[in-house]
This record gives C-alpha cells, sequence and structure tokens, in this order.
C-alpha cells in the first residue's frame, strides 16, 4: 500500500474531455468550441491538468490546440496543458512543439499481447522505441507522460511485461505513468490489488488511473484507486469517451468528497452548468438519472417520500441538490399524495381549502393515469378546470403567422394581450420557435418583462404514431434568481404545442 501520508492530500484530476471525449460517437469539437471548453474547464472548474487533443489528427485540431495555447500562454496555464502523442519518429513531438505545447502525454503498450500482435515487436524492441521518443520530447522541451495502454489486461495477463517496462521508465525522464483499464474490464478487488503491487516496487512513481465503464464500474474503480493512494485521476465532462465512456467528472468529485479523506479543487456548485454546457456542444444529452446531474435525481415521485420530507428531511442523503445549484421537486402524477401536492402549491404561493385541495388532488392522480406529465405550472388550470372557473391570466397569445421559407431566415408575426392591452410585434430567426421568441422579447422588452432563459426543450410524440399524431412539447425554463419552471403544450403542431408552453411561462412569471 502506498504511503498514508498521500492518502490525505488533494487528488489530482486530469480531464480529457477535449481528447478522448471526442472519441465519443458523433461528437467533434470546432476549435473555437474547445477554447470555449478550456477555458471553463480550467478557470471555473479549476481542473489541474487538461487534455486537449491528439496529435496529427487534422488542421482542424491544430488550429483548435493552437488557440487554448495562447489563451493558456497569457493566463500562466501553460504547463496544465497536455497532449495525446505517438510513437511516430518524432513526428508528434514536433507536431506539439510547434503549435505552443509543453507537455506530451506518450501512448505506449501497456500489455504483452498490444505489444506483439498489434506492434509486431518484442518488448526490448518497442521499450527502446519508447526511451527513442522521449529523448526526442525532451530534447525539443517538452515534459513527458506516457500512457501503457491496455495497463489492465497487461496485469492480469503479463505482469513481468509491465514490471520489466516500468522499470525502465524509472531510469527516465517521464513525470507521470498513466494507467488506463482500456477496455473497462477491472473491479475495484482487482484495482486495490494491482496498484498495491506497484506502489510496493515503485512507492516514489507518480501514477494516473484512466478508467472505462463498459461494466458500469468505473466510479467504483476510480474510487479503490483513489484509496489505494493514486496520484490522479481522469475524467470527463457527462462521462464523455468511447463506448460507454470515461469517468464522469461530476460522479467522481462527490464521491470523493463525501467518502474519502482526500479533496478535489473542484467547485461543486460549477458542475451542472459544466455539464449542460458540454450536453449543448456535444449533442449527447444526460440520461434523466444520471447522478449529480441528470433532470430527474433531485426529484421525489412517492407521496411518502414527499410526507417524509415534509415532516423532517426524512428521504434525503447527503447528496443536497443546494450543492450544485439546484432544487429538490416533487412530481405530481397517479404515486402523488397530499404532501407532493402541498410542495408544489407552496412553490406557487396557492393555498386551497381542504375539500379543494383533495378534488384537485384526485385530477393530478386521474391526468397521471392518463400518462399526461403534470408539472407544477399545470396547476393553477387544474384548479380553475375543478372549480369549473375560467383561468384569469394576464397575458393571452391572441394570433400569430409564422413563415418558413428554404434558404432564408424564418419570420414571425405575433398578436398578444397584455393586462387587457393589445401589443404587435415580428422578428425573424433561426426557425419558426425563434423567431416567434425573438417578437416575443421585443413585445416583453418595451414594458421591462425580462423573459426566463430556455433551459431545455423536448417533445414527446407516441410510438408509432402518424403525422397528425398530438405532441406534447416541454420547455424548461430558469430564471436569473435561480427558479426554474417547466411548461407544456400539447398539440397536433409541434410548434402550436411550443407556443401553448411559452403563454403558461409567461403567466407564471406575471403572477
Amino acid at each position: 500500500m502506498k504511503n498514508h501520508e498521500k492518502s490525505d492530500r488533494s487528488l489530482e484530476l486530469l480531464d480529457t474531455t477535449l481528447r478522448d471525449g471526442e472519441q465519443t460517437p458523433g461528437v467533434a469539437f470546432t476549435p473555437q468550441e474547445k477554447l470555449q471548453l478550456a477555458r471553463m474547464l480550467l478557470s471555473r472548474l479549476k481542473i489541474d491538468r487538461l487534455e486537449i487533443g491528439s496529435a496529427r489528427v487534422s488542421e482542424g485540431e491544430r488550429e483548435g490546440v493552437a488557440a487554448i495555447y495562447e489563451w493558456a500562454d497569457h493566463r500562466g496555464y501553460l504547463e496544465r496543458l497536455e497532449m495525446l502523442g505517438f510513437i511516430d519518429g518524432g513526428k508528434s513531438v514536433a507536431w506539439i512543439a510547434e503549435t505552443g505545447g509543453r507537455v506530451i502525454n506518450l501512448l505506449a503498450k501497456g500489455s504483452e499481447q498490444h505489444c506483439r500482435i498489434q506492434l509486431r515487436k518484442t518488448p526490448a524492441q518497442h521499450y527502446a522505441d519508447v526511451a527513442r521518443e522521449i529523448a526526442c520530447a525532451v530534447e525539443r522541451g517538452l515534459a513527458v507522460n506516457v500512457y501503457l495502454e491496455d495497463w489492465s489486461r497487461g496485469m492480469s495477463d503479463s505482469f513481468s511485461y509491465v514490471f520489466n517496462f516500468i522499470h525502465e521508465l524509472e531510469k527516465l525522464p517521464v513525470a507521470r505513468i498513466m494507467l488506463p483499464d482500456t477496455l473497462g474490464v477491472l473491479t475495484p478487488p482487482q484495482v486495490t490489488r494491482y496498484l498495491e503491487w506497484l506502489y510496493l516496487e515503485f512507492p516514489h512513481l507518480h501514477f494516473d488511473f484512466h478508467g472505462h465503464n463498459d461494466y458500469g464500474l468505473v466510479t467504483a474503480n476510480s474510487l479503490a484507486a483513489v484509496n489505494a493512494g493514486i496520484d490522479g485521476v481522469h475524467v470527463t465532462v457527462n462521462g464523455l469517451g468511447e463506448r460507454t465512456g470515461n469517468q464522469p467528472l461530476s460522479q467522481l468529485v462527490v464521491a470523493v468528497h463525501d467518502t474519502t479523506t482526500r479533496r478535489t479543487q473542484v467547485p461543486e456548485l460549477e458542475l451542472q452548468n459544466a455539464s449542460e454546457l458540454v450536453q449543448t456542444l456535444s449533442g449527447k444529452r444526460c440520461a434523466w438519472n444520471t447522478p449529480v446531474t441528470g433532470s430527474d435525481v433531485f426529484t421525489q415521485t412517492c407521496g411518502v417520500h414527499a410526507d417524509g420530507d415534509r415532516k423532517g428531511n426524512l428521504y434525503v442523503n447527503r447528496l443536497l441538490p443546494e450543492r450544485f445549484g439546484r432544487k429538490r421537486d416533487y412530481a405530481l402524477g397517479k404515486l402523488s399524495g397530499k404532501a407532493s401536492l402541498d410542495q408544489n402549491l407552496a412553490e406557487l404561493d396557492l393555498e386551497l381549502e381542504p375539500e379543494l385541495r383533495a378534488k384537485v388532488l384526485q385530477e393530478v392522480i386521474r391526468l397521471g393515469d392518463r400518462k399526461k406529465q403534470v408539472t407544477a405550472a399545470d396547476l393553477p388550470f387544474i384548479i380553475a378546470d375543478v372549480m369549473r372557473t375560467p383561468v384569469s391570466n394576464r397575458v393571452r397569445v391572441l394570433d400569430y403567422e409564422i413563415g418558413i421559407r428554404a434558404g432564408t431566415l424564418s419570420k414571425a408575426w405575433l398578436k398578444l394581450e397584455l393586462d387587457g392591452e393589445t401589443l404587435e410585434g415580428s422578428a425573424s430567426g433561426a426557425g419558426g420557435y425563434d423567431a416567434f421568441m425573438k417578437a416575443l422579447r421585443k413585445l416583453c422588452r418595451a414594458r421591462k418583462i425580462t423573459l426566463p432563459r430556455l433551459v431545455s426543450y423536448e417533445e414527446r410524440i407516441p410510438p408509432g404514431g402518424k403525422t397528425d399524431a398530438l405532441v406534447e412539447t416541454k420547455i424548461t425554463w430558469s430564471r436569473s434568481d435561480g427558479t426554474v419552471w417547466t411548461t407544456s403544450g400539447v398539440d397536433s403542431d409541434q410548434l402550436v404545442a411550443a407556443i401553448t408552453a411559452t403563454e403558461k411561462m409567461l403567466n407564471l412569471l406575471l403572477k
């Protein structure tokens, strides 16, 4: 086991969203997006080290990493940027040095099988090739870290190969040796055992663990490495990466903070923002139940749970939503109880007599049985329907016309009623709904009304539905004070459903 004094110091994180994350199918960041993500990861998330790409990939990659190096150089971050390079006779070394890099992460073979079958070389030949590449990098002024690709299977199938390789690396100017579970095949006991073997022989070397999630064990494996005294762990935002992805940043941070004596520098309040930005730029949405960042992970559905929380936070653990700038929600549907309804009424600052509350709850349950997703924003309409009273709205969308033509911006004309006054406006946009929202924003700005930010936009069409099937559009909005609303609309026209959801948002805003 590694020296115990190491287990109490901070844990170093390397984020590889910009390199390994781009191996996610369908994900490729533009140079501008790479710079935006690098700035966020270093400045706001305080990531220790950033792997920003792979050498010799493309001209776009060269442009992107050069811009990041230039930005980082002015802020003292240059030594924290790393680039994957290959054993290619110095070509990767030259590419990295010429773009402004200071650190190469050299990809070597960590298992004898990879060495003999893929490279068709003996271990001695490969060790010599790596040594020459390291010497070339040092000559060009680069610091060197070494990846032992397929290290996990190397430890299980050819331990002497790994053991001898690290002995060779120990003699060379290598800052870090990085240990990938390339195919995500390890279990936590194996991680612990393998690291114990290495630390007994190499107690003073700096090791990183690089996990993949093929069996869903990556966070457990990373924690095992942390508890064994590993110096650094590699992560990606939202677990982006090939196949099932890499170690998700947010899950590792909270697991380390809550279950070990070690700490990272990452401010937890920034995790949700980082997740949402990467979802937007990558086009890959997190699953609803993704720990920490999923849309529903702080939502209680069962009425018994809502009742227990109201009486004494009986269904709350250490993962409080406030740690991440979020809040707990209580879903409305067929499993709702009085406590669930009361929590949502309190959000809207509404109070109901017991008899009316019972009728509203009955209607919520009935809608839930019909698979209708009921949100807090729907409650005023449900209450009005139960009371057989027209809804009194400050805003009504009276009329609109939206035009779409190939090769041109969409145009929208809008007429609405605000507190009895009729208003009209028009705008162009990158789509029908965008044009509608820009016209609406103009009308609201003239009356000093600030619209909330659109967080997410989802449409649900029944499986096997025809072209005239009903569409449910759900839009989530966020105000500057952190308040989050979800409003919905249903119509056979997707755009009409979105406008209905937007009208509900306006009336909640002006309530």
